[in-house]
């Protein structure tokens, strides 16, 4: 069993953190190792957080090498992104020019068709559903040109605010 003995600037420190943090997974390492320094049992503390025993030992086990430095989660770095950054520029230029601007016959992209001028112009090979997720990664859809802010004619949009008040007037009327 590890016995851990804070000093109270350790003690502030990880209670600090455990109030401050939004990560769930680090105010949990937080809270084992404060109830560690208190002498609670590690089968105690595994049991209080829903955890198995020998995850409370890494946690301790990580904090006494690296200190708070040592708790939080280090992901690993994935997989390398299917449609290259420069590409993905490029598809975003296309959607916003739209394919009339590239040489093709349509009024709107799908993502089967971006993913074909794709491999067309720079030889990147990707399934649609790919072209889909990396589009929605950046919030575009290029069937809704949503990324166009058109302004409206000022007449009809003081018409329009004019309309929306007598409608809600009326319900508050109708209603009453």
């Amino acid at each position: 069993m590890i016995r851990l003995t804070l000093n109270e600037e350790e003690q502030l420190m990880l209670t600090h953190t455990m109030k401050a943090t939004a990560d769930r997974r680090l105010r949990e390492r937080c809270q084992a190792i404060l109830m560690a320094a208190r002498g609670r049992r590690h089968v105690q503390i595994a049991e209080d957080l829903g955890v198995n025993v020998r995850t409370i030992q890494r946690w301790l086990n990580a904090y006494q090498a690296h200190g708070l430095k040592g708790l939080p989660i280090r992901w690993a770095p994935g997989a390398p992104p299917r449609i290259p950054e420069p590409c993905m520029a490029a598809v975003l230029a296309w959607i916003k020019e739209g394919p009339a601007r590239c040489g093709l016959d349509r009024a709107n992209w799908t993502y089967n068709e971006l993913a074909a001028h794709l491999y067309r112009t720079h030889g990147v090979a990707v399934s649609p559903s790919t072209m889909q997720r990396s589009c929605a990664m950046r919030g575009v859809r290029p069937y809704r040109p949503t990324y166009q802010y058109l302004k409206g004619d000022p007449t009809e949009q003081e018409l329009a605010r004019q309309d929306l008040a007598a409608l809600k007037k009326t319900r508050i009327v109708n209603s009453a």
